[in-house]
């Protein structure tokens, strides 16, 4: 009998991420954008729950503890504010992660699997992307796959190019559509701080409003490239240095679709921060601070201030990982 055979369930995780710096070049024929970014994953995971099932199906739900659990987006129509549950069936990336997986096993296992979420949805820091990461190490795990992280990331590659960073975690350079990585050597750690915003961005729409954006300026899209002394800021933590260097050019276009954003930007430089910005596609906001304590002062400031909901986190943080196995009952 396998050992996998005594388990019940596996467990595994897997970190949001920021991107320190994202560069957006022209829309490719295959219509996506060419990008060179600085990956960053931090300590806020998602964690997936894979339990066997006596038939073949794959079916996903949502933890009780899980502190995300819809999404509220503007209707592109009508541009109302309307709430969309998160998908639950074959359109949910952990859902998929599972079917892939299998599919390259060549197998017909069941799998029900629970997710926690802590990251938002919708904000523009790898989310989804995080669960199918997640999914992918504990089906493997539950399956006795025997794949490496590095295989994983190469399945995981097929669903989003955010998924084979949330599998090695870490800090890396991203280049192509983002899933061309080189990972960093990093020394000590960043100290930010995340406030979720209450309303999504689909990111297809950030970077459709960023081509108009640029379209009426008559800025023609150049060969994205990383600044090299950013990229050394980041391996040495060098706080003050990489606040300086931070550059996302998906911001315009996303404070473009949410005004509020610049107001809360200011409010967390006036309250301490050394740098806000938009993280991903956004909404959420990520401010960098000096270290631990200031990083602390800065969440109790902004929700006294604003009544916002804001996080300490660090990074980089590790990638996807087991975190239990029980046996059954």
């Amino acid at each position: 009998m396998r050992d996998s055979e005594f388990f019940g369930h596996v467990t595994a995780v897997a970190p949001g991420k920021i991107n320190v710096s994202l560069r957006v070049g022209p829309l490719r024929e295959d219509g996506y954008h060419e990008v060179a970014t600085l990956y960053l994953a931090v300590s806020l995971y998602e964690e997936v729950c894979a339990e066997r099932r006596e038939d073949s199906a794959i079916t996903v739900s949502l933890s009780e503890h899980s502190v995300f659990t819809e999404v509220q987006t503007r209707d592109p129509e009508t541009g109302e504010i309307v709430a969309a549950a998160i998908p639950l069936d074959e359109r949910n990336l952990a859902h998929q992660a599972a079917s892939k997986l299998r599919d390259r096993l060549g197998i017909t296992d069941g799998v029900d699997l629970t997710i926690t979420k802590n990251v938002p949805v919708a904000g523009g820091m790898g989310g989804g992307s995080a669960d199918a990461a997640a999914a992918l190490v504990a089906c493997s795990a539950l399956w006795e796959a025997g794949l490496s992280k590095e295989q994983l990331a190469e399945i995981g590659a097929e669903l989003g190019a955010d998924v084979p960073f949330a599998i090695l975690g870490g800090a890396a350079v991203g280049q192509g559509v983002g899933d061309q990585l080189s990972p960093l050597l990093t020394r000590g750690e960043l100290h930010l701080v995340i406030v979720p915003a209450n309303t999504g961005l689909s990111t297809p729409s950030v970077y459709a409003t960023l081509d108009e954006m640029r379209a009426a300026a008559g800025v023609q899209a150049e060969a994205p490239e990383l600044d090299s002394d950013l990229v050394r800021a980041v391996c040495t933590a060098d706080a003050e240095l990489v606040a300086s260097l931070m550059a996302n050019d998906l911001q315009a276009p996303a404070v473009a679709s949410l005004p509020s954003l610049e107001d809360m930007m200011d409010i967390g430089m006036i309250e301490g921060a050394l740098q806000g910005m938009v993280s991903g596609s956004g909404p959420t906001l990520v401010f960098l601070a000096r270290d631990a304590e200031s990083a602390h002062q800065l969440c109790t400031s902004l929700e006294e201030r604003t009544e916002v909901w804001a996080v300490p986190v660090t990074g980089p943080a590790p990638g996807a990982r087991l975190i239990n196995s029980r046996e059954s009952d």
